[in-house]
């Protein structure tokens, strides 16, 4: 079976890596061309070893079309007579055209439990929207986006301490997993995938910067999860409202509810702290307070909240504030 692989960032490389390993037949690597490493189109931020690397290693071809649907991106792939497509987390939507080209069509290894969390970002929003449980499923890729028929999936808890950043890499070798046993069966026969229930399906739009606003009006159980959905990019921030001196840009990096005291005052706004100063103490939606732990002041380094605190000179109604 020639399979061509497609997939950029650290959630396609376990998959990628498999497949060499177990002596599959990858005939060519496509990934985004190497301007869009690190910067905002990506999902997340992270940096692997590199899905272009990995190929080098084992002699495997690049291609790095800036559109695969253009009919540069259609020549190469039909020279390459491909049996299958392995897509993760590729960055580029494919024609009909393209995934008319390798006779057993594509499958997509997906990062949630399809129907919910079709897009860019599945991982992000699960956490963000206080999912308990996700997974990974594979999909027969059609011109429909994340909508193909699901092949296999595999389920796991999503932890209350968990970043995306971390969710992610744990979900990408589960993901490599099913995505063998699924090419094993192909191998051997046809196999048949079960239709999504379009009314369950749920977006999962790309993330952009915009989307690290923090709102306080969201109780503390909620922006917790937003500030690790955030996280390595864009990261959650805020404005931090100073009595007497001009707002200053703050990024929140680690917070977790208080499960302890409630609080009367307006969402935002920032508690007296306590002597010790081991946390920085918010008051958020329905009375309730989130423990901020981790911070970065603009211009400023990544420190601890108790050492934030101790180097300002703290002014009582201090408040956070949407940016």
């Amino acid at each position: 079976m020639r399979i061509v692989m497609m997939g950029t960032g650290i959630f396609s490389e376990p998959t990628f890596e498999s497949l060499l390993l177990n002596k599959k037949q990858v005939v060519a690597l496509f990934t985004q061309p190497d301007r869009a490493i690190g910067e905002e189109k990506a999902s997340t931020r992270q940096i692997g070893k590199g899905m272009k690397n990995i190929a080098l290693q084992h002699h495997i071809p690049v291609f790095q079309p800036f559109k695969i649907n253009s009919d540069e991106g259609l020549t190469i792939l039909r020279d390459l007579r491909p049996d299958l497509f392995v897509v993760a987390a590729y960055g580029q939507i494919l024609s009909p055209e393209v995934l008319a080209i390798p006779t057993l069509g594509g499958i997509n290894v997906h990062a949630s439990l399809l129907p919910k969390y079709r897009g860019a970002a599945p991982v992000q929003w699960t956490i963000a929207n206080c999912e308990k449980e996700t997974g990974v499923s594979i999909i027969q890729m059609t011109p429909t986006l994340d909508g193909g028929h699901i092949l296999a999936t595999v389920t796991t808890p999503v932890s209350p301490e968990e970043t995306a950043g971390e969710l992610e890499a744990r979900l990408s070798t589960m993901g490599a997993t099913i995505a063998l046993e699924v090419i094993a069966k192909m191998e051997a026969g046809p196999i048949q995938g079960l239709p999504q229930d379009i009314s369950l399906a749920t977006k999962a739009p790309k993330l952009r910067k915009e989307h690290g606003n923090i709102n306080w009006e969201r109780n503390a159980l909620e922006i917790s999860a937003h500030i690790r959905a955030m996280q390595p990019w864009p990261t959650a921030f805020t404005l931090w409202k100073r009595n007497g001196q001009p707002p200053l840009r703050i990024m929140i990096f680690k917070a977790v509810p208080s499960f302890e005291s409630t609080t009367t005052l307006p969402p935002g706004t920032i508690l007296e702290p306590a002597k010790d100063l081991n946390i920085m103490q918010v008051a958020a939606g329905n009375g309730t307070i989130l423990n901020v732990l981790e911070v970065q002041p603009a211009g400023k380094r990544k420190m601890a909240a108790a050492e934030f605190l101790r180097g300002r000179h703290w002014f009582s109604g201090d408040s956070f504030a949407r940016a």
